[in-house]
């Protein structure tokens, strides 16, 4: 995979890998002078967008020597000459080593004036142990569902649900009916309802839970446990859910942990739906201050006080960077059946 991959890639896997650290954008309008770095961008380059002002000529700049020649200078991109495609080894400020994929797109006016160029970029360094990670972790999902019946899926914006191919094959269904209706799995008696309230949810941007009962292709009907939990960018916009699914005995099951899920991508979208009166509250079982919080998550006290008043946008690192804290100290964040996160202290 490389940065030109990424230009038919979902929606929701450009901004998740971008999360993660290992994609980034950037554009420059050439009049008005005006430059913009995604925050995957600066993350990749290892910069502080609170510290460096981006600029071409500083990405340019941290390239290998070796390398720089492969993609083209700032005069050449504002006479309108850009290399579409790159790979080159980037020096960030630490003396850390990567390998990026870049790509390249020159915008002109009718006339053939150069107006503006964006790109992305990729990191690449670690492809071919990525390659077989991402194939261990696929394999490793399709058994899962087999011996075990838990698995994660995802809705986007196209309405289609993302489970793995073996959800259909124990249900006796065909992957087809379960993107388009997933509720088909539940026992005909229970379908409607849950199915309405869980588009009403998925509407209202909010958090899905239930115990219904499904229908395996066997004939065995089991207990699940449903979870859909709404998933945000750094910058607020609502990007779909992502969930999962699991057995549960008739006695029932403990509620979710949201600091030990399955998936990487459920935890950080649970952490998503911690408020204000959670941190406070766990701040109040551990006697911290604003400050204190602020101190052991890394953050400024002023990114405190607007994540506990709600104003920093729902999917922000800052408020990861704030759970993680406070996990380490010791807080569970505990979502219960009815929707709502309970705070407790071990």
């Amino acid at each position: 995979m490389d940065a030109a991959d990424l230009t038919s890639c979902s929606d929701i896997f450009r901004r998740t890998i971008e999360d993660y650290g290992l994609a980034g954008g950037w554009h420059w309008t050439f009049a008005p002078d005006e430059q913009r770095w995604s925050p995957g961008f600066f993350r990749l380059l290892g910069l502080d967008p609170a510290v460096a002002t981006p600029r071409y000529d500083l990405f340019v700049a941290l390239v290998h020597p070796g390398d720089r020649a492969l993609l083209a200078s700032p005069g050449e991109i504002v006479q309108g000459h850009v290399s579409p495609s790159a790979t080159v080894r980037l020096i960030r400020p630490g003396g850390e080593l990567r390998v990026l994929s870049v790509l390249s797109e020159l915008r002109v006016s009718p006339d053939g004036r150069p107006l503006a160029v964006s790109g992305v970029a990729l990191d690449v360094t670690d492809r071919e142990r990525l390659r077989h990670m991402q194939a261990a972790e696929q394999r490793r999902r399709q058994a899962l569902y087999l011996t075990s019946y838990t698995a994660t899926y995802s809705l986007g914006p196209d309405l289609v649900h993302h489970f793995p191919a073996e959800v259909a094959q124990v249900h006796g269904l065909s992957l087809e009916e379960i993107q388009v209706d997933p509720f088909l799995m539940l026992v005909p008696d229970e379908r409607a309802a849950y199915r309405d309230r869980g588009w009403e949810m998925y509407e209202r941007h909010m958090r899905f839970q239930g115990t219904p009962r499904e229908r395996l292709a066997s004939g065995e009907v089991i207990r699940f446990r449903l979870v859909g939990v709404p998933v945000w960018s750094a910058a607020g916009e609502y990007r779909g859910w992502t969930g999962m699914k699991y057995p549960v005995h008739e006695s029932g099951a403990p509620a979710g942990r949201l600091d030990t899920p399955e998936d990487p991508s459920l935890q950080r979208a649970l952490e998503q739906a911690v408020r204000g009166h959670h941190l406070r509250a766990a701040r109040g079982l551990l006697d911290w201050s604003m400050a204190r919080l602020a101190e052991a998550a890394g953050l400024s006290l002023s990114t405190v006080r607007r994540l506990e008043d709600n104003i920093e946008a729902q999917g922000a690192r800052s408020r990861f960077k704030a759970v993680t804290a406070l996990r380490r100290a010791g807080i569970r964040f505990v979502a219960m059946d009815d929707g709502t996160i309970a705070v407790a202290k071990l």
